[in-house]
């Protein structure tokens, strides 16, 4: 039996080409998965369709720059959302997935934390696992050039698995914890091509993945 992904992917920041690059490299070591891409305009109707899981590496502005600044998620996207998941969707918050999102709506609740900031300049991240976690069991050790996330973790309703630290000082890269019958995990990394495609991240991702389809 296959597995249905969605993958809402690129914003004004992150183009969308190098993050599809980045999944496609996960998901070709597994036959019975299949990716659909979608834009956040079609979620309800695709959240309709019920696939197994749902990829968002999108924030919520739609034009960031202009004056007047829209934003996609409504009330009834998120509760959608939130019903998906309950019902036994798996959620993967990636990156911007993160980001823009009102911190008392729904959906930041549903993620357990929020993106904070992050420092102008690119710098020297590592990366490295926590102990005693569902998602990466082994040691993992790896430094990407990038935008160090600083996020909001409610951590006493949350596991973390990843973190991340820069000469900016240390935070939460990744958590996961489940949401009703389904799963919610959120990863911060990265930015840039280079990082996307960092063989090291790349099998972080693929865990995620499988974790919130499993």
């Amino acid at each position: 039996m296959s597995t249905s992904i969605l993958a809402i992917v690129g914003d004004y920041y992150h183009p969308k080409e190098a993050i599809l690059q980045s999944l496609e490299q996960v998901l070709s070591a597994h036959e019975k998965i299949e990716l659909e891409i979608g834009n956040p305009h079609h979620l309800l109707e695709k959240l309709a369709e019920k696939p197994d899981v749902v990829i968002l590496f999108s924030e919520n502005r739609v034009n960031p720059t202009d004056d007047n600044v829209h934003t996609w998620m409504t009330e009834e996207i998120a509760d959608a959302i939130i019903q998906f998941v309950e019902s036994g969707g798996g959620w993967l918050a990636w990156r911007s997935g993160l980001a823009s999102y009102e911190i008392d709506s729904n959906y930041a609740k549903m993620l357990r934390g929020y993106f904070k900031y992050h420092p102008n300049q690119h710098q020297i991240v590592h990366y490295s696992n926590t102990t005693d976690n569902d998602i990466l069991s082994s040691g993992v050790s790896f430094d990407l050039l990038d935008e160090h996330y600083f996020v909001h973790c409610d951590t006493d309703q949350t596991t973390v698995f990843l973190q991340a630290t820069s000469v900016n000082g240390q935070s939460i890269a990744g958590w996961y914890h489940t949401y009703g019958n389904g799963k919610v995990c959120c990863l911060t990394p990265t930015h840039n091509k280079e990082g996307l495609l960092d063989p090291a991240f790349i099998e972080v991702l693929e865990k995620c993945v499988m974790w919130t389809s499993s």
